[in-house]
């Protein structure tokens, strides 16, 4: 249990009798930051200056304040702080009844083992640093709930400008996830890749729709602002606070090893896995559905394709991985989509 540093964690101990407090402090001191207080009121005042405190062990009997007193409205005004209880034993049937009411979180008898108080204000702390991450997670839970509802919308966006596109992005990421399923992709990776796969066209918002839906090849201005829309997607959430790199999966997906992609013509390993993913499952996607400019052209055409361009533009892993999901599954007909 002493291998952890815990010299960091502030510990206040409260009690009314000075030589036990400068006890503490002097055996205590190597293994937290311990403060001292002697009484209630002095505990509040240090707790107001200098809190927050991760735990605060209280004597039950004290002039003017009472250690019930004090746990009361240290659990009011900093209910994060683990509250502890040293007393004596004729204060036993006290302190049990304040450990029934939830007010305290251990309660330690006079005299204490040193060794005992140390162990119980470890405890506390790990007890403080579990709650912490709890309650962290369930704030990023909210926070990806909020996020995967701003994707949403900007995809209805999308949708209602080019139909097309919106769908695209949508088949596009339940590929994508296929994909990193089969290739053994860590979950917390695979969920941040269904995300960016979700909005990775959305940078084409920019592109004019007559661009987007002509019939015909376009022209190289015409070609070169279609190839800027990983750019204006990228910038579109650049600034988003998120634990996944949205901002450079979307960049990066018509990035192809040999360097022969856009935007910026990255290679092999300087591109993220998931943007290799997500490469392979933008292109399955592309060649399965139809175009303004072509006719659907089939699983055959994007297993060929897929063969002749993995190691040299796509990553091989992903690309066989692309192409068994073609062969195993019938992943374009209407109840997968």
């Amino acid at each position: 249990m002493m291998n952890k540093d815990y010299s960091r964690h502030k510990v206040l101990m409260v009690d009314d009798e000075a030589n036990l407090l400068d006890s503490h402090r002097r055996l205590l001191r190597n293994v937290f930051d311990v403060h001292t207080a002697l009484g209630g009121e002095a505990a509040l005042e240090k707790l107001e200056k200098e809190g927050p405190f991760v735990v605060a062990v209280t004597d039950i009997k004290m002039p003017t304040m009472s250690g019930i007193e004090l746990l009361g409205k240290i659990k009011e005004l900093y209910p994060s702080t683990i509250r502890m209880v040293l007393t004596g034993y004729a204060d036993l049937e006290m302190a049990i009844s304040v450990v029934n009411r939830g007010d305290i979180f251990r309660f330690l008898t006079k005299p204490c083992a040193i060794e005992d108080l140390t162990n119980a204000i470890i405890a506390g702390i790990d007890q403080f640093k579990m709650t912490q991450a709890s309650q962290e997670l369930a704030i990023m839970r909210r926070l990806n709930d909020g996020l995967e509802g701003t994707l949403q919308a900007f995809t209805r966006l999308v949708e209602f400008r080019d139909p097309y596109t919106a769908g695209h992005m949508e088949r596009t990421s339940k590929l994508a996830v296929l994909i990193a399923e089969r290739i053994n992709l860590p979950e917390e990776k695979i969920h941040g890749l269904e995300l960016a796969a979700r909005v990775h066209d959305i940078g084409k918002i920019a592109v004019p729709a007559g661009i987007l839906n002509k019939p015909g090849t376009l022209n190289d201005a015409e070609f070169a602002l279609i190839k800027a829309h990983p750019l204006v997607g990228a910038d579109i959430f650049q600034t988003l606070d998120t634990e996944w790199p949205i901002s450079r999966i979307i960049v990066e997906h018509h990035e192809r090893l040999d360097g022969s992609g856009y935007p910026n013509g990255i290679t092999k390993e300087s591109i993220l896995i998931e943007s290799k993913i997500l490469s392979v499952a933008d292109v399955i996607d592309a060649i399965m559905t139809h175009r303004p400019y072509r006719k659907i052209l089939g699983a055959n055409e994007a297993i060929r394709f897929l063969n002749e361009m993995k190691g040299s533009c796509f990553d091989v892993q992903c690309a066989e991985s692309g192409i068994s999901i073609l062969q195993e599954e019938n992943i374009y007909s209407e109840e997968a989509f």
